[in-house]
């Protein structure tokens, strides 16, 4: 039987009743396909929203529930994002910041300090950052940040299937699954494909004639 981890709380460096403190985090660094696409939300102190968590621990129903919630109660939010194209020149980590940095400036609202999820700070950033293991699950404003950036990827998912339904986005969402694996081994590579991320770039190269052939369990990455 696995042994639950409990996460040590956080710590806020800045009294988040007296300093606007924001948090962000990003969806859809591990998918195939898609623009990564991050959140920024400033919460409000005097008027809390109740089950905020890691968006990945929340089914999409509560997140859906969740969404609106969150924009109408937050003093503050906004959706920034970076194209496949930009994923494939920059890297996906560095987008994944870049996308944070658009979410923040796009919600129009000047704070005294960012707080991210994971270990990298935003270096382009104008205000002081500070970067949170686990913060999607430890940070209220770095939870409801990851559930605007998870709703919203899943919708633009939505919105490719139904322009390519023989891909089944709706499904799974980009991820590179053994079903979405088959399903490329004969249709075409989409634009909204990230060519630089293994297994499309090795389907790419295969159809070229510069590459070997593979079988399916190299395709993961």
């Amino acid at each position: 039987m696995a042994t639950k981890v409990i996460l040590e709380p956080y710590v806020y460096t800045l009294d988040p009743n007296t300093h606007l403190i924001c948090g962000a985090d990003e969806a859809g660094r591990g998918p195939l396909m898609g623009n990564v696409v991050a959140g920024c939300v400033l919460l409000d102190p005097n008027n809390p929203i109740d089950g905020l968590n890691d968006s990945k621990k929340l089914t999409e129903k509560k997140r859906d529930a969740l969404e609106p919630i969150i924009k109408e109660k937050a003093l503050a939010w906004g959706i920034g994002q970076c194209t496949p194209q930009e994923i494939d020149e920059m890297n996906i980590l560095n987008a994944s910041l870049e996308a944070m940095r658009r979410a923040y400036v796009a919600m129009a609202k000047k704070c005294d300090q960012i707080l991210v999820d994971g270990n990298k700070i935003i270096k382009t950033i104008d205000i002081p950052c500070e970067a949170v293991v686990k913060g999607d699950a430890r940070v209220p404003q770095i939870a409801a940040a990851s559930i605007l950036a998870k709703v919203e990827r899943d919708r633009q998912m939505y919105a490719l299937d139904k322009e390519h339904p023989e891909y089944e986005f709706c499904k799974h969402k980009g991820y590179p699954t053994k079903a979405h694996l088959e399903l490329l081994a004969k249709l075409p590579i989409l634009d909204c494909y990230r060519k630089t991320y293994g297994p499309i770039k090795k389907i790419i190269q295969m159809r070229d004639g510069s590459g070997d052939s593979f079988d399916d369990g190299e395709l993961l990455f």
